[in-house]
């Protein structure tokens, strides 16, 4: 080999180290040009990291415009609810007068001293808890509550006075209204939910029955409740037909997507062996949802004791009727003490519906209402620690 040959062959081989140096030169920011393809991958392989990029980039963008819109509609929003006209005043100052109103603060005198220590006035609210009978009623209750009972006493309890909810006074009314009207619309919500599923009923009649729940969804409670007044007159029998009617349409719709999650291969099984439509309804589909349908109903629950309380604001009766009454007074304190009433009725609802759907999942420990309420520092306590 000549002299001119190794000179050019050692020229290419400096060229070649001085672009291979200058490739994996780091950029600026610590990484590396990821916009070339690797030398050393095949073809397919880059191919498929330019498209990994791509899609990278195509889901940047659509996250970027989620947000640019979601921003412009609250904005739209926020206009159109005057929340920038000038006509919406934010009185700060009226607010915390109003609130202390809300929350009456006693003062606890520190003996020897001219000063006291500040508290929520928690004794008001009882007092007027236990003066308007919201969780009791002592007339119903010494029924059943006296020594030595009397068995003519427990038989008017039960069958002359029906106090099983009259005894928790206004707190039973509320409750009586959402436990009724769940009863009362449950079996019109399954027979409207196989009527509306496409499986049961063909197309286009099942939209009939779809039509109808949507109809009754779409209408409040509340307005519902203002429609029966003319049936029933102005009361809690109303609000209970209100409650009633509005289970049919929201529990209809949630049994309605339930049937028409189904698997299929249980339901041909059934009409293969020579099944009639009713027992393929019976014992091939809602054999499957049963203990979905029990929890979405007591979930219907749940809601329904809240609607007893909007209802109640019109006028029939319950917690709802006392807060339309105590505001309507401007007496806010006590109708703070009655939210509060509310709250716990609520809690009580929930956490019983809670224990019932845990029960019917197998996949969960089993803990009674007394290990929840008891067990609950542990677990909160385990939950920081964690």
């Amino acid at each position: 080999m000549t002299d001119s040959q190794e000179s050019r062959r050692s020229g290419t081989a400096t060229e070649a180290e001085t672009q291979s140096e200058t490739e994996s030169e780091p950029l600026p920011d610590g990484g590396v040009d990821k916009s070339k393809p690797l030398e050393s991958a095949s073809a397919g392989v880059n191919e498929q990291f330019e498209n990994i990029r791509k899609t990278r980039r195509q889901r940047a963008i659509g996250w970027v415009v989620l947000t640019v819109s979601i921003v412009f509609v609250t904005i739209q929003g926020l206009v159109a609810t005057e929340f920038f006209s000038d006509r919406t005043r934010f009185t700060w100052s009226h607010f915390a007068e109003r609130m202390g109103d809300y929350f009456p603060i006693t003062t606890n005198e520190i003996p020897g001293l001219d000063a006291g220590i500040p508290f929520l006035d928690v004794g008001a609210y009882w007092e007027f808890i236990v003066s308007n009978e919201l969780i009791y009623d002592p007339e119903v209750g010494r029924l059943i509550f006296q020594f030595p009972p009397y068995l003519g006493d427990y038989y008017a309890f039960f069958f002359e006075e029906l106090g099983m909810f009259t005894i928790f006074g206004e707190a039973g009314t509320t409750l009586a209204m959402g436990v009724v009207g769940t009863i009362l619309g449950f079996p019109l919500a399954l027979l409207f939910s196989v009527l509306a599923s496409e499986r049961v009923t063909p197309f286009p009649i099942n939209l009939i029955f779809r039509a109808i729940m949507s109809f009754i969804r779409s209408i409040p409670a509340i307005v519902w409740a203002l429609i029966f007044v003319a049936l029933v007159g102005l009361g809690a029998a109303a609000a209970t037909l209100a409650i009633a009617l509005n289970t049919i349409g929201n529990l209809g719709r949630l049994f309605v997507e339930e049937l028409e999650e189904l698997e299929q291969g249980p339901i041909e099984a059934m009409r293969t062996t020579g099944a009639s439509k009713p027992q393929v309804v019976f014992f091939g589909m809602l054999s499957q949802v049963r203990t979905s349908f029990i929890a979405w109903t007591l979930y219907i629950l749940e809601i329904n004791v809240r609607s007893a309380v909007t209802v109640g604001v019109i006028g029939a009766g319950g917690l709802g009727a006392v807060v339309a009454t105590q505001e309507s007074r401007l007496m806010f304190g006590n109708m703070m003490a009655t939210l509060f009433v509310i709250f716990v009725l609520v809690f009580i609802v929930e956490l019983f519906s809670q224990r019932l759907r845990a029960r019917l999942r197998s996949d969960q420990e089993k803990q009674s209402i007394r290990e929840l309420i008891t067990g609950f520092p542990n677990r909160m306590a385990d939950s920081l620690l964690r």
